[in-house]
């Protein structure tokens, strides 16, 4: 008798360490210093429920906010924790690290500026993936990358995996905005502050910052370099450069996935999302 309730009790003792191993932790307050932004630049983890008591590297998602949003937008709103945690105790999704960066300081988005003075994904590439691939224990090639974001954030998607199809495996952009749709659009969006800007410049900056424009020129060797998953609501006023941009894939037979679903531009949708692209990367990360 004495035996098994000394066993009750070392089991009684344990279960607070049980339950706190199975979930993760975010920090969403978390700094690096940017030479090339000129700033501090925040940012926020979610490291899964083995992380501390394990070795192993883990694969790493990058998930970007949308607009108006910062790096807490994914945490808060987004729910991340629960709803990776959930994803990964039922087997849907493989134990990774999400990193979750902050575009809404200094200036709001994911692209460098048409005039070369802020230059945030070349501090995105540069030295944003370089800190947090040596700072946590990522595992840091292309198989075991991921990036996924809505609305300005699935523009961010949209654009990181094409300029850089060599650094993921997978993108999944959500309720994507996905930038002018034709150069016209393009001239009246970038004179609209700069109203001097060079034709020239313009055309070039339209070429590698329309999504549309990318996939229709996109060569035949790059077709299935990334794993696409593309997610919009049919009430999504965002719906026809995600449509158009799903036609140019099928004509171009670039292989992704395309789906539509009931909702709107809200973080209800964006939330049950989520778990489907938790699922989608985790099918790259595993072993075949």
């Amino acid at each position: 008798m004495k035996s098994t309730i000394s066993g009750l009790i070392a089991l009684l003792l344990l279960m607070p360490t049980i339950l706190f191993a199975q979930s993760g932790k975010v920090y969403d307050d978390l700094t690096l210093n940017s030479k090339i932004l000129k700033s501090e630049r925040k940012y926020a983890v979610y490291l899964p429920p083995d992380y501390e008591t394990s070795n192993r590297s883990y694969p790493v998602l990058y998930l970007l906010h949308g607009g108006g949003d910062d790096q807490t937008g994914w945490v808060q709103f987004g729910e991340v924790q629960s709803i990776t945690d959930k994803a990964i105790k039922d087997g849907t999704a493989t134990p990774m690290i999400i990193i979750m960066p902050d575009a809404n300081t200094g200036r709001r988005g994911y692209f460098n500026d048409v005039k070369g003075d802020w230059n945030y994904e070349d501090f995105f590439f540069k030295e944003l993936i370089p800190y947090v691939e040596k700072k946590y224990r990522i595992k840091s090639d292309k198989h075991y990358r991921a990036v996924a974001g809505l609305s300005m954030g699935g523009g961010g998607t949209f654009v990181y995996a094409l300029h850089h199809p060599e650094m993921f495996s997978s993108a999944c952009p959500l309720s994507a905005n996905t930038g002018p749709l034709t150069l016209d659009d393009a001239r009246k969006q970038l004179t609209r502050d700069n109203p001097n800007l060079p034709d020239s410049v313009i055309s070039n900056y339209y070429n590698s910052h329309s999504v549309l424009a990318m996939m229709n020129n996109m060569p035949d060797d790059q077709k299935k370099a990334v794993r696409w998953y593309i997610d919009d609501g049919d009430d999504d006023h965002l719906y026809e450069g995600n449509c158009l941009v799903h036609i140019a894939m099928r004509k171009k037979e670039i292989p992704h996935e395309f789906r539509v679903r009931d909702g709107g531009h809200n973080w209800t949708y964006w939330r049950a999302s989520l778990p489907s692209v938790l699922e989608f990367v985790s099918q790259a990360f595993h072993q075949y």
